[in-house]
């Protein structure tokens, strides 16, 4: 996910906007946490051709770009976003290389749908991605990671679409570091990247791997209600979730967003929420967890647009 400053600009005029371009979207139903308000642009490219078309015009109109993978790490405000926003869940890509274990993957392309995929071939060195409700670009933007594995242990390079055009990017470009990656809050956008995989190994045993990923995964997570998965980064050495737990916040709730119960580290949608609640309860947490500890939790999640400060 990405966002690109808003500028001052003459409405757009809607004839002048490529075929696939919609205005006035509702976001909450691209997002896991259901909610937030409209895009004044959204668009769905399914080629690389129609993606770079909309940016094209949404250069020309001087537009701000805001680029959606799954929208599973994502609050959007309540008040939505100006200018384009820009979906990659239709760009999907599979190309595989026998001979060197890799694979080239678009950015569309789900993590747990691509975890599974290689673990049908044998290849080891993605299972920790299965539970993952993400998509390869954002994984690459943010180095995604679970179960002590991440996207830098497997990335060998991406293509990025910049102001110049097409690029290769390398590990020694991006920068790696924990949920970090130098491509975040850039201008330039995903669009597929190749990892390294081990072949070569019995793909029974790692399907049966990659499900005992998936089901620790939903034994110690909530999946009843919308969420973002989790909401705070890890301040090493402790435990965000575990830090929360202790103050007691479990299941504390403003408006409709919620404390989970089962990971004190998720805030749910209980049901009727407002992206300003989820916000408000963000900041409380951090704010608590500041007054008790004198620890800083950053958010994991993405928030654009426009929120209220408490």
């Amino acid at each position: 996910m990405l966002s690109l400053p808003t500028q001052e600009r003459p409405p757009a005029v809607a004839m002048c906007a490529p075929p696939i371009v919609r205005s006035a979207v509702n976001l909450a139903p691209y997002t896991s946490f259901r909610v937030g308000g409209q895009a004044e642009w959204y668009a769905e490219p399914r080629t690389t051709h129609d993606l770079e078309a909309c940016v094209s015009w949404a250069q020309s109109e001087s537009l701000p770009i805001t680029v959606l993978g799954s929208g599973s790490n994502l609050l959007i405000s309540d008040d939505g976003l100006p200018g384009l926003v820009i979906s990659m869940r239709f760009l999907k890509r599979f190309v595989v290389d026998e001979e060197e274990g890799q694979v080239e993957v678009a950015a569309g392309t789900p993590l747990p749908a691509l975890s599974r995929r290689l673990a049908r071939r044998g290849w080891r060195g993605f299972e920790w991605a299965v539970g993952i409700p993400g998509t390869i670009g954002g994984a690459v933007v943010m180095n995604a990671g679970a179960h002590g594995g991440c996207m830098a242990d497997c990335f060998l390079n991406a293509k990025v679409l910049g102001p110049d055009g097409i690029e290769l990017w390398t590990p020694e470009q991006l920068q790696y570091s924990y949920r970090h990656s130098a491509i975040q809050g850039s201008d330039y956008i995903v669009l597929n990247a190749t990892l390294q995989m081990a072949p070569g190994f019995d793909p029974e045993l790692v399907k049966q791997e990659t499900n005992q990923a998936l089901r620790a995964r939903k034994a110690t997570q909530p999946y009843d209600r919308p969420s973002c998965g989790s909401v705070f980064r890890n301040p090493v050495p402790e435990s965000a979730g575990r830090l929360i737990e202790e103050l007691g916040l479990k299941g504390y709730s403003i408006g409709g967003a919620k404390v989970a119960e089962r990971h004190a580290n998720f805030i749910l949608n209980a049901g009727d929420a407002k992206a300003q609640d989820i916000f408000r309860l963000i900041q409380f947490v951090q704010n608590t967890v500041q007054d008790r500890f004198a620890l800083d939790l950053h958010p994991e999640v993405k928030m654009l647009g426009n929120f209220q400060l408490a």
